[in-house]
């Protein structure tokens, strides 16, 4: 048995089985819906029921607090009657197979107290097409997944630039500060997700990242500069303290050297001798840019910074599809393992 959920603008339509999430359904079906966290977060999939009933197996998401009572999360519902639903537009990630790859480790670079870089490499005759934005799972031994963003632009799509936070007690993270050799093969799963710079639009650009949501932005800056885009770049980027803003040299040279690109920290801990901005990173957005109507905003971080900055951004002014979102996705099966997408 399975039910038929038509979207509303657009026309598509699929099927899912009685025990599949709706977002699942789509994406298996190769259409693409707005989504985050995937895990009932973020709010980043949020669609509007306009007939039929959904359930929630996994328990009431928590970003459905304070939503109207036709407000579905796709990640999360699942149908139990036919459904006609209303989506946000989603721009199309350009078609590109979902590989499954073996890499190498080439290089391991401390980048600060808690961050990593990881380089990797794939095989000569493999490559990997992505976007700026796009993340990738590494793929355990015993075929558990964890998501990271992709941190560098396509210019070389054989190697492939992660950033990895440590995270106390989580078993991928050790294993890659402390074991991990360089020039051990790792497989990959990507790319996915659909976080990906609009180049065609003429609004100006707001990047907010959170801790290693940095990461996917890097790539989306480096795209820009690659292909000439002359639309100003502004990256707001909230730490905690001044230590956590690892690779700053290369965004001070960004703003240093760029006429369209501009760089404002937020430290939500800051140190004594700080004089920067300080509280929370989408607090400085508004207070720099109380009306966004013309902006396109990418946020970039924790779910609960993601849904923050959501919820405020559109209360000044910024439309829900001039704003796109990738919230990190940790994993179920432990502690939060770095495996947000990042």
């Amino acid at each position: 048995m399975s039910f038929k959920i038509r979207t509303q603008p657009g026309g598509q339509s699929f099927e899912v089985a009685p025990d599949e999430t709706l977002l699942a359904g789509a994406l298996r079906h190769g259409i693409t819906l707005p989504y985050g966290c995937r895990d009932g977060r973020c709010g980043s999939c949020a669609a509007r029921l306009l007939h039929g009933q959904v359930d929630y197996p996994a328990g009431i998401p928590e970003a459905l607090a304070g939503q109207a009572p036709e407000t579905c999360l796709t990640c999360q519902a699942v149908a139990r009657s036919d459904l006609l639903i209303e989506v946000r537009a989603c721009v199309s990630v350009a078609p590109v197979d979902v590989r499954t790859l073996p890499c190498r480790v080439v290089k391991k670079e401390r980048l600060n107290h808690d961050v990593l870089r990881l380089f990797l490499r794939l095989p000569e005759q493999q490559c990997l097409s992505f976007q700026a934005g796009q993340y990738l799972e590494l793929i355990l031994r015993d075929g558990r997944r964890r998501a990271f963003s992709i941190a560098n632009a396509p210019r070389d799509d054989h190697q492939i630039e992660l950033h990895i936070r440590r995270v106390r007690g989580g078993e991928l993270t050790t294993h890659v500060f402390e074991t991990l050799p360089e020039k051990a093969i790792l497989r990959i799963r990507g790319p996915l997700g659909v976080f990906v710079l609009r180049e065609d639009s003429p609004r100006p650009i707001i990047l907010l990242g959170g801790g290693t949501g940095f990461a996917p932005l890097k790539g989306m800056i480096e795209q820009a500069i690659q292909s000439g885009l002359t639309r100003p770049i502004r990256l707001y980027w909230g730490v905690r303290s001044r230590r956590d803003l690892y690779l700053r040299a290369l965004v001070e040279h960004w703003a240093e050297t760029l006429d369209t690109f501009d760089y404002v920290p937020v430290l939500s801990e800051p140190d004594q001798d700080w004089t920067g901005r300080t509280g929370y990173v989408h607090a400085a957005v508004i207070e720099d840019h109380p009306d966004l109507r013309g902006f396109d905003v990418y946020v970039s971080g924790p779910p609960a910074m993601v849904a923050s900055a959501r919820s405020a951004f559109q209360a000044h002014g910024l439309p829900l599809d001039q704003l796109f979102s990738d919230a990190f996705e940790y994993a179920k099966d432990g502690p939060p393992d770095a495996s947000d997408t990042n």
